[in-house]
């Protein structure tokens, strides 16, 4: 059997084989790891299951590797789906039926998850017991399965679509907020130890500076900066060439991509700086609405450079200067 190293395997293997397995090998969220720490080890030395965790925040930020490491260190099963592949009811009585005691149970995107099937996971979560409905009609009658006790954690990039019944269910909440640069350098600096990078300091906060405060954006460019590397330059990542990498692939000074500014500049240029509703700003651009709302406009916001407003999105002073042009007057005058 052939084993392939780090740099030999597929795009979305390399992403995996980067992901920490162990809470101290996880990098950035100090507080979200303290009070999870505690947390599993109070039940690990009960012998109970973990009580059940909601992780929200923007995409790429490490719920996922959150989970399993939950799962790793309460030396317990993962198993993972995702809302949208849940369907019908059988759909999850068939996960949580399956589950071994104590076993984690990872759902991604659970604002996803219809809302008929929630009321499937309120006696699941409370009272571990399903209620089936067996036959039809007036011979119907309703046969309750136990469970093993679990912990359902789930994944949210967009809690407010979640149902307040749901959401109280979860005994653990916590909300993963975006990294410093010197957090993303060291993560940088510990995948190109993973996949054999020789990278200088410099270089990996050049990526680090660029990769939007998201460890799974830092990751990608850091294979892309090693390929240029590679090709190039001398096969070291220096700052000299991750710059010269990231402006190859149209990656701005503060991690802004090509989209990123389109979306900035239809909104100065084609409709005056706004405001413009999310559904016709997607249309002019040609993207799809959660994906603005979900991967876009979470960082654009946090720079300072659009703002939601009640009528729609609108660019800032800062987007103008971002892009060097000239705001309107109206705009100048609420400096």
């Amino acid at each position: 059997m052939t084993i392939l190293s780090a740099e030999e395997l597929p795009e979305d293997e390399v992403e995996r084989s980067l992901r920490p397995r162990r809470l101290a090998d996880f990098i950035g969220q100090e507080t979200l790891k303290d009070q999870l720490a505690v947390a599993i080890a109070a039940a690990g030395s009960r012998g109970e299951a973990l009580d059940h965790v909601l992780l929200a925040g923007p995409p790429g930020l490490g719920k996922t590797s959150l989970a399993q490491i939950v799962a790793a260190e309460l030396e317990v099963a993962f198993v993972q789906t995702a809302g949208p592949a849940l369907e019908r009811k059988g759909d999850i009585a068939a996960f949580l039926t399956a589950l071994e005691p104590r076993s984690v149970f990872f759902v991604d995107e659970i604002h996803r998850l219809p809302r008929a099937l929630e009321e499937t996971f309120y006696p699941a979560m409370e009272d571990r017991c399903l209620p089936i409905t067996v036959g039809q009609g007036a011979g119907a009658r309703v046969v309750t399965i136990d469970l093993p006790p679990f912990t359902l954690i789930g994944a949210t990039t967009r809690t407010g679509l979640l149902s307040t019944p749901l959401r109280d269910r979860f005994g653990i909440h916590h909300r993963l907020d975006h990294y410093q640069p010197q957090e993303l350098a060291l993560i940088v600096r510990r995948s190109a130890r993973l996949l054999g990078v020789e990278i200088e300091t410099e270089g990996a906060l050049a990526v680090a500076s660029r990769s939007r405060g998201t460890p799974r954006v830092a990751n990608r460019l850091l294979r892309r900066v090693r390929d240029y590397a590679q090709v190039r330059g001398s096969g070291v990542v220096t700052a000299q060439a991750a710059a010269e990498a990231l402006d190859l692939l149209e990656v701005d000074g503060v991690g802004l991509d090509r989209l990123d500014r389109e979306i900035l500049r239809t909104i100065c240029e084609k409709f005056g700086g706004g405001p413009v509703g999310l559904s016709t700003l997607a249309a002019a651009i040609g993207e799809e609405q959660d994906t603005l709302e979900d991967v876009y406009e979470p960082y654009l916001i946090q720079l300072g450079l659009i703002e939601r407003t009640p009528r729609g999105r609108a660019a800032t002073v800062r987007a103008y200067a971002h892009l060097g042009l000239e705001p309107p007057r109206a705009q100048l005058g609420l400096l």
